[in-house]
């Protein structure tokens, strides 16, 4: 291999993981958020606006913006794993991708369910009782995963830099 093409796969491979340290953060930065402050000011209202702007968000937040960071982030940190396979930072970028993709498991699994269930109608103040425990302490566990997911990138774009990789 020439040192060009070495030297051209490093700066795909710097990119790629770059991206899905930026996408992650996007992503953990939302659950986070939702964690400290959207879930705890909707908890103040009465059932049925709770219910109601859950519902909103939930429509809205499917939208091609979100969907590229949220399907991105874990797409990304999948090919940076791969691209680190025989680098020093590759434990780092591995784990980081175990934890997005826990991530990503427990929203498929548990909120996602829990938002379609909010969707179908009834009671409010029956639907918020099934909806809001859970799916708070689902969100604060996706949060923190994306969290941890979040530095391992980050100490392994650090340990990439400090080598010269």
């Amino acid at each position: 291999m020439t040192q060009s093409s070495r030297s051209g796969r490093s700066v795909l491979s710097r990119s790629v993981l770059g991206a899905a340290t930026v996408a992650t953060g996007l992503i953990a930065g939302a659950f986070y958020v939702f964690a400290c402050a959207v879930m705890p000011g909707l908890a103040r209202g009465d059932d049925r606006v709770y219910v109601t702007v859950m519902r909103d968000i939930n429509e809205v937040i499917q939208n091609p913006v979100f969907f590229l960071s949220f399907l991105g982030a874990p797409a990304l940190t999948a090919v940076a794993a791969w691209q680190a396979r025989d680098s020093h930072h590759r434990r780092w970028v591995w784990a980081a991708l175990a934890a997005s993709a826990l991530a990503f498991l427990v929203t498929v699994v548990f909120n996602i369910p829990l938002n379609d269930g909010l969707a179908r109608g009834g009671d409010p103040g029956a639907l918020r009782e099934e909806f809001e425990d859970p799916w708070v302490a689902w969100n604060v566990v996706r949060a923190v995963l994306l969290t941890v997911a979040l530095g391992l990138l980050v100490k392994a774009t650090g340990g990439r830099a400090a080598r010269g990789d």
